[in-house]
């Protein structure tokens, strides 16, 4: 059986947010909706300074806290491993984000535009948001459901920082790089079990 799961490079990502614009276009999200935001931290002391990029995403845990969390039965998990939301069950109460430890849920206020209330034509043709809903990402089950096997962050990512991939294939590259480089996930202490490992 499949389990998709993402490999974070952090030895690799240089903070050019390609993947947050790609996720952003291809899931048409809102003005101020980001699903693989990507964080900066400064380590070290000076003089020997240096900044790091964090991206982040929906874990698709295998113990997923919002699906437990979701009082209408909004929130499933597939037989892959991706959590999905469906937007018209979703009643807004947020007790997902509240349930998520990865911030990982956003809620919709509005569908407001980048330049303004009115939402320009571009705007009216690519968002797939409804207001009082919440939204993450998908690991873009569109795309793989069509054949493409990638999400778009993967896709685009220069430097090859993102590895998409199998998690129960041993043999798969994924597999094979959270082996070699000690892959672990964040906040493993929360215990869901997340598909989504960072290497340092």
């Amino acid at each position: 059986m499949t389990r998709w799961g993402m490999a974070l490079d952090l030895e690799r990502c240089v903070g050019c947010y390609a993947c947050s614009m790609a996720c952003k276009t291809e899931n048409g999200t809102p003005d101020g909706v980001w699903y693989a935001p990507v964080y900066e931290k400064e380590v070290g002391k000076y003089p020997n300074v240096k900044r790091m990029f964090i991206p982040t995403l929906c874990m698709h845990c295998e113990d997923a806290p919002c699906l437990k969390a979701c009082p209408t039965k909004a929130i499933a998990k597939r037989t892959d491993g991706i959590v999905l939301v469906d937007q018209a069950k979703c009643c807004g109460t947020r007790a997902c984000v509240a349930a998520c430890p990865y911030g990982a849920m956003n809620y919709v206020h509005e569908v407001q535009g980048a330049f303004g209330g009115e939402l320009i034509q571009l705007e009216k043709q690519s968002f797939k948001s409804t207001a009082g809903t919440v939204q993450k990402c998908t690991f873009c089950s569109h795309r793989i459901d069509a054949g493409k096997f990638e999400p778009a962050c993967v896709e685009v990512c220069p430097t090859k920082a993102r590895i998409f991939g199998d998690l129960e294939d041993p043999g798969s590259e994924i597999s094979r790089v959270i082996r070699d480089r000690n892959g672990s996930p964040a906040r493993p202490e929360a215990g869901t079990g997340p598909s989504v490992y960072y290497l340092r």
